[in-house]
C-alpha cells in the first residue's frame, strides 16, 4: 500500500476515532491524547501485522487505549448523545422540544450497561457491519447480533419506563 494513503487513512480514522470518544464522555484534550497514543501504537504496528481491516482494527486499538485511560482516571463511563444542531428557521417550541427529547436519551442512555452503549455507537453513529463491531470488541458475529438486540430492547423498556414515569 502506498505511504500516502496508509496516511490518509489513518488521519481520516483518527478523526473518526476522536468524535467517538469524544461521546463516550471524555475531555477534548484526553481525546486528543488516547487518539495520539492510538495513532503511535498503530504506526509501530502496522508494518509487522497483517490487518484486513484498518478501520475496525484501529477502533480496537483505540479502544484498549481508552479502557487504560479510564482504569487511570476511575472514572464512570458515560455516553454523551451530542444535541442535535437546531436550525434557526424552527419554532422556539419544536426547537425546545427537541432538545428535551435529546436529554432524554442522553439520560436512559447514560444508564445503560457500557458494552451496550459500544454497540449501539458504534452500530448506528459509526455504521459498522457487524463483523467489524465483533472484531473491534471481540465478539463472535452472534454475540454482536444478540447483545445489539438487547441494548435496544433494554434502551426502549427504559426510555418508556422513564416516558411514563413522567406522566
Amino acid at each position: 500500500m502506498a505511504k500516502g494513503k496508509i496516511e490518509d487513512i489513518l488521519q481520516a480514522q483518527a478523526k473518526v476515532l476522536y468524535k467517538y470518544f469524544l461521546k463516550l464522555g471524555v475531555p477534548h484534550s484526553d481525546a486528543e491524547d488516547i487518539v495520539q497514543d492510538t495513532l503511535y501504537k498503530t504506526l509501530v504496528s502496522i508494518e509487522t501485522m497483517i490487518v484486513t481491516n484498518v478501520k475496525a482494527w484501529m477502533f480496537k486499538v483505540g479502544l484498549n487505549v481508552y479502557h487504560d485511560y479510564v482504569r487511570k482516571k476511575k472514572r464512570i463511563d458515560t455516553v454523551p448523545i451530542e444535541v442535535c444542531q437546531l436550525i434557526g428557521s424552527k419554532a422556539i417550541e419544536e426547537e425546545l422540544l427537541q432538545a428535551e427529547l435529546q436529554e432524554e436519551i442522553r439520560a436512559v442512555f447514560e444508564t445503560m450497561h457500557v458494552t451496550y452503549k459500544h454497540v449501539l455507537l458504534l452500530k448506528y453513529d459509526y455504521d459498522l457491519s457487524y463483523r467489524e463491531i465483533a472484531q473491534v470488541l471481540d465478539m463472535s458475529e452472534d454475540v454482536v447480533r444478540t447483545t445489539l438486540y438487547r441494548a435496544r430492547n433494554v434502551f426502549k423498556e427504559r426510555y418508556e419506563v422513564m416516558k411514563n414515569g413522567r406522566g
